[in-house]
């Protein structure tokens, strides 16, 4: 079998390509030209011998149809390659839909176009698609699923729709199998660190190692309450002296309140490949049925180094709100779980403590 993946040095992409190498797959990593280099999810991959690294980009319909005339006989195509941070968007918001919107449109219709109809085709969708929608089980509980009617928040997750409903008109138009799985928050080590799980982790093996350089321990500033400057934003004071030495810069966030539904990456990525596997192409909820808020996910990364109450090093920054806020996502997977025979193995608490870990290192 012959694999295409077309964003292979994201969190998703590197996942993939692991899990597509271990089932004996040829894989073709497609990933955009960089002065700098970027392949550090993909380095252990990169002299393996089923796995080819090549240039290419989406926003570029020739550069696609280039790769794609190039592996003429590829069996599965996933398109993972995207603008994917939602604040990024609300700056960049047309650099979002070139990526995320018309990228998946190259794809497509260079598969079309080169009557590739033998390829099985993956498109990366979005619970963010779903903005403030919600239905409402007779439990009294929110959710969504993929009857559940989208309602954009955002430049990003508009890309996504658009790009979610050309996977759609390519699968029902030009009877290509085309499949999208419409992924919930998932998370790991390979995350970026711009994202708010990574953002907080990162941050926490910073500070544990910054701790240990300077021979301080936590008691040393949580019970010095005196020592404390209550207005600061930027330093946590370590000694009465405030010397510089002992300062460290707080962690910035902005809603904690927001709820997700949190799942490991490495686990989503076996439920696109399931997809594409499947006789029929299909559109399926990849979530855990969790939600969680991120001070929960605060709770608990602080508490795996042993800090109870994280509020003195965390400072709420209007500049990390959003524009329009999507409040509360939690997916239902019963399709996922029925149809694939997928369900999630990693729970939120050893998520959080993966990631924490990982940066611990």
């Amino acid at each position: 079998m012959k694999a295409i993946i077309f964003g292979v040095t994201g969190q998703d992409g590197s996942h993939l390509a692991d899990l597509l190498v271990q089932k004996d797959y040829e894989v073709v990593g497609v990933s955009r030209r960089s002065s700098v280099d970027n392949t550090t999810r993909i380095k252990h991959l990169l002299e393996h011998p089923n796995f080819d690294m090549m240039q290419g980009d989406i926003t570029d319909a020739f550069s696609v149809r280039n790769v794609l005339s190039e592996h003429a006989t590829v069996d599965e195509i996933y398109n993972l390659a995207a603008q994917s941070h939602v604040a990024v968007s609300f700056k960049q918001p047309a650099l979002t839909w070139d990526i995320t919107g018309k990228g998946c449109l190259n794809i497509l219709q260079s598969i079309a176009d080169l009557g590739l109809d033998q390829s099985r085709f993956y498109q990366a969708s979005s619970s963010e698609m779903f903005g403030s929608s919600y239905d409402i089980n007779r439990s009294q509980e929110k959710y969504q699923d993929e009857n559940t009617k989208f309602l954009p928040q955002s430049p990003y997750a508009i890309a996504k729709c658009a790009a979610h409903y050309v996977t759609r008109l390519f699968r029902e138009g030009y009877g290509l199998h085309a499949s999208a799985g419409i992924l919930f928050n998932h998370e790991g080590p390979r995350r970026g660190e711009t994202f708010v799980t990574r953002k907080i982790t990162k941050w926490i093996g910073d500070f544990h190692r910054w701790m240990k350089s300077k021979d301080v321990s936590v008691d040393v500033l949580i019970h010095t309450p005196e020592d404390w400057d209550r207005d600061a934003e930027m330093y946590i004071p370590g000694r009465i002296d405030r010397d510089q030495n002992f300062q460290f810069p707080k962690l910035r966030l902005g809603n904690l309140e927001a709820f997700r539904d949190w799942g490991y990456a490495g686990d989503y990525v076996e439920a696109m490949w399931m997809m594409l596997q499947q006789e029929e192409p299909d559109d399926y909820i990849i979530c855990t049925g969790e939600t969680h808020t991120i001070r929960e996910f605060l709770d608990v990364a602080f508490n795996k180094v042993g800090i109870e109450d994280w509020s003195e090093f965390v400072v709420i920054d209007p500049e990390f709100y959003r524009p329009a806020e999507v409040d509360y996502l939690r997916g239902d997977n019963i399709k996922a779980k029925s149809k694939l025979g997928w369900e999630p193995r990693t729970t939120f608490i050893e998520l959080a403590t993966l990631m924490v870990e990982a940066d611990l290192e």
